[in-house]
């Protein structure tokens, strides 16, 4: 889509990063899971000891796409780049700012030498899914999700 930058986040994204997270969970009839509040999600974004990094997608100085990664380790492969979030504002979907995004951070798992990146989609997103395939993805069907919450 012409007009559209990919640049890494910044701190005076988050505001905007945080509303297109919460716009992802309204659609995954989620809304009501996203505890996370903006200090929090700046801190953990860019305190001292970041957790994430991100790309942004912005359009007439609008962030209208994120893509949210962080590191994760497999003691088989080495280190890994586990994606947590691509997200595209609805009324901009299906114009190539997904695509943009996901090749932004595949280039950057490649640049820092992550042997590989890791994701998940609900399984009623065909949309995404089929997305993803054009990638040549393995969806493995064998592992469950697990999360303890800690309290």
């Amino acid at each position: 889509m012409d007009g559209v930058v990919i640049r890494k986040a910044v701190r005076e994204d988050c505001a905007s990063m945080l509303e297109l997270i919460r716009e992802l969970a309204a659609f995954e009839k989620a809304l009501h899971e996203v505890t996370l509040d903006l200090v929090q999600f700046t801190e953990d974004g860019f305190g001292p000891s970041p957790v994430w990094g991100a790309f942004v997608a912005e359009l007439n100085k609008e962030i209208v796409g994120i893509s949210l990664y962080y590191n994760r380790y497999s003691t088989w492969k080495g280190k890994r780049l586990y994606l947590e979030d691509l997200v595209v504002t609805e009324r901009l979907r299906g114009k190539n700012i997904g695509k943009l995004l996901f090749e932004a951070t595949l280039e950057y798992g490649k640049a820092n030498k992550y042997t590989g990146m890791v994701f998940q989609v609900l399984n009623w997103n065909e949309q995404a899914i089929n997305f993803y395939k054009k990638y040549d993805p393995k969806f493995d069907d064998e592992w469950l999700n697990v999360s303890i919450e800690l309290k």
